[in-house]
């Protein structure tokens, strides 16, 4: 029977579609691990060889893959949602109510969303921590610390763009207010410090990019479901992909 199993086995390898997805054949020796690493798409994010107390939970926390998980997670749910969501004043408060109450699964998939969204800020905060106190910013690290922070922003940016889309009194007023922030902004904004000096106006400054006018309405929605649903995500995706090569580029970092 041991014979049997051993020629079935050796029959599958010797065919084409094993070696097409194993590459470099099963052994496991040093050289071949080395070679799969390589050659292979999925192994390709992670570097050839690590230490194995850099990969340990009690060093990496896994708040990085945690992230990227709950941005799986976001993105799927987030095409399902956009399926039943249209970016109009007068239907998107109904259609998140239809969401809730009608459409099946709806409560399911935009509670997902909703608590995906809170749980990726909360882990990104804590990647970074955890990188910041491990001292893994340092060289040659620092490029992707750099990277990291601009993440971080992004992810915020998303959580706050995401905000407005309900179309309800708190997300009415809580972009009122941040966007008269914006307002403030120094330089860019019409309040900020030297805005008015650069020839900053209520219909040319940071907050009227974001709104797409003077005020909450029509054109800012619009504008926050194109940032949320289509510029930010791509960003993301494009800076994670820059994360990941740096990673394998640089490897892991480890405690002292």
């Amino acid at each position: 029977m041991g014979g049997l199993s051993e020629r079935i086995s050796k029959w599958v390898k010797s065919t084409q579609f094993y070696r097409a997805i194993f590459r470099h054949g099963y052994e496991d020796t040093p050289r071949n691990r080395a070679l799969t690493t390589f050659s292979n798409v999925l192994y390709h994010l992670h570097p050839v060889k690590t230490r194995r107390e850099s990969i340990k939970l009690r060093y990496t926390w896994c708040m990085g893959g945690t992230s990227l998980l709950l941005f799986v997670i976001l993105s799927a749910t987030g095409v399902l949602l956009m399926f039943y969501y249209v970016p109009d004043t007068r239907r998107a408060y109904q259609d998140i109510k239809d969401m809730m109450m009608v459409v099946s699964y709806g409560i399911i998939f935009r509670n997902i969303h909703r608590l995906a969204a809170h749980g990726m800020v909360f882990t990104v905060w804590v990647h970074m921590t955890r990188v910041f106190l491990t001292g893994a910013y340092k060289p040659p690290r620092e490029f992707n610390w750099i990277i990291g922070v601009m993440l971080l922003m992004l992810t915020l940016l998303l959580s706050w763009t995401g905000y407005l889309l309900p179309w309800d009194q708190l997300a009415l007023w809580a972009i009122t207010v941040g966007t008269k922030m914006a307002a403030a902004t120094p330089l860019f904004g019409v309040e900020g410090p030297f805005g008015p000096e650069l020839g900053m106006r209520p219909d040319n400054d940071v907050k009227f990019m974001l709104l797409g006018g003077t005020e909450v309405g029509q054109n800012a929605l619009l504008r926050f479901y194109v940032l949320h649903c289509v510029a930010l995500p791509l960003l993301v995706v494009v800076l994670l992909a820059v994360h990941f090569w740096r990673v394998r580029k640089d490897g892991f970092s480890g405690p002292l």
